[in-house]
């Protein structure tokens, strides 16, 4: 039913997209430094069912309708941007905070803040769009097919993630210092800006 060797090669497409730097990625070193490792756990569990989703919608085809409806999709497009800019904003306030304190705040609203970052990127939509049609095969079940390289694709940028976390939540013992503290989180948080200027120009059409 599965070519294996397509999956294989599925998995690499995926394996050098995730390590792109996105949004994901700029935002959770983010928050790892600041607030922890478990506030950064949180968030990898938002990212993770928001790849999901948008998986899932993809292969029932809501994303074809993102595609046909310009509207929409600019939407999106706007409304991921404009969230990452608030989150590189609420990080650059926070540089001033001690990480102790910041981390008591509830892990809740990282798990939806991960979820809505990839709930708002258009760009996720299109790479199931792009991308799934190219190894699944007309002759099996497609919704079974769609599934398994959802789940691939979702356990890949997970471990990424996962990786990233645990890197960033390494350097808070470097950056107890306050003032190397504030420094660190506040050129993160420019370079969640950079990012979401990045998204706004890759995702023009």
């Amino acid at each position: 039913m599965f070519d294996l060797a397509a999956l294989a090669t599925f998995a690499f497409t995926v394996l050098v997209i995730e390590l792109t730097p996105g949004p994901n990625m700029a935002w959770l070193a983010v928050l790892s430094v600041s607030e922890g490792r478990r506030a950064g756990f949180a968030a990898v569990a938002g990212v993770a069912l928001g790849l999901a989703t948008i998986g899932g919608a993809a292969a029932l085809g809501l994303g074809a309708v993102i595609e046909r409806f310009d509207w929409l999709y600019q939407s999106l497009r706007w409304a991921g941007v404009a969230f990452l800019l608030y989150l590189a904003w609420e990080g650059w306030r926070d540089a001033n905070g001690a990480p102790e304190v910041l981390a008591r705040q509830g892990y809740r609203r990282y798990f939806a803040r991960g979820f809505l970052i990839n709930a708002l990127n258009p760009k996720a939509a299109l790479f199931y769009i792009a991308v799934f049609p190219q190894f699944i095969h007309p002759n099996a079940p497609v919704a079974a097919q769609a599934a398994l390289l959802a789940t691939i694709s979702v356990s890949i940028a997970t471990a990424i993630h996962l990786g990233i976390v645990l890197l960033a939540g390494s350097a808070r013992s470097f950056l107890e210092d306050p003032a190397r503290h504030r420094v660190f989180q506040r050129a993160l948080s420019l370079l969640l800006v950079g990012v979401a200027v990045w998204l706004l120009m890759a995702t023009a059409r």
